[in-house]
């Protein structure tokens, strides 16, 4: 039986939604990454959640898992053509969150991290 959906932004969130999903991708914009570089620049997600954000992408079809055949293993993880077409989501809630910050507290400084994606 197909899924129904109310709204078609359901359908968004349930591809992207959650807390972790939108940050991972937020990442990937910059590039490839380790896992271990994912989780250093999230301290936040315990390394279970990562795995299983990271795989629920990858079954999505959002990003792409890429293993290296090397001792040892090495596996990163990029945007995949599709994921690439929520870039201009992803921009938006970057600049909506911005705003939202500089509204509730003044100086975004004040309570954004020092990181790349804070430029």
């Amino acid at each position: 039986m197909k899924k129904k959906y109310n709204i078609s932004v359901e359908a968004t969130l349930e591809v992207i939604g959650g807390k972790w999903k939108c940050v991972i991708l937020c990442h990937l914009t910059h590039g490839k990454k380790r896992t271990s570089e994912l989780k250093r620049l999230m301290p936040g997600i315990t390394q279970k959640m990562l795995t299983q954000q990271l795989r629920e992408l990858e079954s999505d079809g959002i990003i792409n898992r890429i293993t290296y055949n090397q001792v040892p293993p090495k596996v990163e993880y990029e945007l995949s053509e599709y994921g690439w077409s929520l870039k201009s989501i992803l921009d938006a809630l970057c600049a909506w969150g911005e705003q939202h910050i500089i509204r509730e507290y003044g100086d975004k400084y004040a309570v954004l991290e020092d990181s790349i994606l804070n430029k």
